[in-house]
């Protein structure tokens, strides 16, 4: 014990704190050899605390955080009236078991979403809410609800789901076979359900001429025929509205999405609206499928549900869904459970980040930063390795290839993402690359100067990750 005496002693410093790390931890979605290379391919770094749009660094230097902690955190770090929600909770309940008891945060919290969904003229609301502990348990809730319904019905055929080419729904099985990102799904595709996959609408990938709009009704049109080949086989469509999140951050318009409410509801098909990453104010509404004029059956909510403070998610489901399962028999009952299921403190936390948008008029606040956010975005499009600018909201990102074209990607060899990862952190930027995508995606608190900081440092970062590849 005693190295770890002596490293615990010296853990003042940024360097003995990643040596204390290193010994005991095992970080998420990192090839760990990298950050165990004592040439430092990737760095680690030892955060001290948050402070609004910041983090500081355990040797005190700040480092915007301009991917919102893995897009959790919407209002800054360490948000006093959030803090205070989350204190006052923990004096009186902590947490319960929420099967077969009730406690008002969780209550509050239902009633408090279910007011503010979106809703569309002339269809049943949604009506219930069923938590979670993170977003791909709550697609698993989603997933599990959509063919459980059915089945309830005595319709035994419909067991497949629909998702779209490039988009991302989580970690866990249910969430990863309907994930279609080969770096997560490849490894363990023999353990995966089958799903079947229709085209993105992505408008990066429209053709010479065609216009978003057009892409999206043309990848709606195979939705259509795919629904057509497999007619009473699918329970439900899922698909991430307007961004195609750890896709990088691939955006469609909003005709997909109101083209796909209309053909599920023709074929009897359940729509899931995965809105954990894009919900609660990301792109200009408060629910990215507003934008369509669109209500799902089933809505996923999690990440900025507490303001990033605590893990936490949300299904909403119409009545007769959960209708379906009402029944003398507990077999057609839905028992997805988990341990903190509704945990009071999450609920309480949450409670206080919906009071904020009411408080702060926050969807129009977060309309003027991304006006902002255009125009310090706006001169990248002339820069010669940057395919694409494209923004939606309060969510920008550059595609960035050899020739400035989507003919001429980078070899992924050349790591040009995570060289421009490094030197933004050097700069006091934390950009977290999605390939070669940079993006920004930052607190809604970011003020004028942060945002020219944001832009200065990615320009600086692009162009030190091109010369350096081409050095190496």
């Amino acid at each position: 014990m005693q190295r770890l005496d002596d490293i615990i002693a010296r853990s003042d410093t940024a360097a003995a704190w990643r040596e204390r790390d290193l010994a005991v931890l095992w970080h998420p979605c990192t090839q760990m050899r990298e950050h165990l290379d004592p040439a430092g391919t990737l760095p680690l770094l030892p955060v001290e605390r948050g402070e609004g749009a910041w983090l500081v660094g355990r040797d005190g230097r700040r480092y915007l955080d301009a991917i919102s902690s893995w897009w959790t955190n919407l209002f800054g770090h360490a948000e006093p009236r959030i803090a205070a929600a989350i204190a006052r909770q923990a004096t009186t309940l902590e947490h319960v078991i929420l099967a077969g008891v009730s406690h008002a945060p969780a209550v509050e919290l239902a009633e408090t979403l279910l007011s503010i969904a979106p809703r569309e003229a002339g269809r049943e609301p949604l009506a219930k809410v069923f938590y979670a502990d993170n977003g791909s348990a709550g697609v698993e809730v989603a997933l599990k609800m959509a063919f459980h319904w059915f089945r309830n019905r005595g319709i035994e055929g419909r067991t497949k789901f629909i998702a779209l080419d490039n988009g991302y729904h989580g970690e866990t099985l249910g969430a990863l076979a309907v994930g279609d990102i080969p770096l997560y799904r490849r490894v363990y595709a023999p353990l995966l359900a089958e799903a079947l996959f229709a085209p993105s609408p992505d408008a990066y990938l429209c053709e010479d001429g065609e216009s978003p709009a057009e892409r999206a009704h043309r990848a709606a049109d195979a939705l259509a025929a795919l629904l057509e080949r497999h007619a009473g086989e699918v329970c439900a469509l899922i698909l991430e509205p307007r961004v195609q999140c750890a896709g990088g951050m691939r955006m469609h318009d909003p005709a997909y999405l109101k083209r796909a409410r209309e053909l599920c509801d023709a074929h009897g098909v359940f729509l899931v609206c995965d809105e954990i990453a894009v919900g609660f104010g990301r792109t200009g509404t408060l629910f990215a499928s507003e934008q369509s004029g669109v209500q799902p059956d089933l809505l996923c909510l999690s990440k900025g549900l507490t303001g990033g403070a605590l893990p936490l998610a949300a299904v909403l489901a119409t009545q007769s869904i959960y209708e379906g399962f009402l029944d003398d028999s507990r077999e057609k009952a839905f028992l997805h459970s988990h341990s903190y299921t509704g945990n009071p403190l999450a609920c309480a936390a949450a409670l206080a980040s919906m009071a904020i948008f009411e408080q702060d008029d926050v969807v129009a606040h977060n309309r003027a930063t991304s006006q902002r956010m255009a125009q310090f975005a706006m001169p990248f499009a002339d820069r010669p390795h940057v395919a694409d600018v494209r923004q939606a909201g309060m969510i920008v990102a550059f595609e960035l290839t050899r020739g400035g074209d989507k003919r001429t990607p980078f070899n992924p060899s050349a790591r040009i993402g995570l060289r421009a990862y490094r030197e933004a952190l050097r700069r006091g930027v934390l950009l977290r690359p999605l390939g070669d995508v940079l993006y920004w995606m930052p607190p809604y608190c970011i003020d004028e100067d942060a945002l020219q900081l944001l832009a200065d440092t990615t320009r600086a970062a692009i162009d030190h990750a091109i010369e350096e590849a081409a050095c190496a």
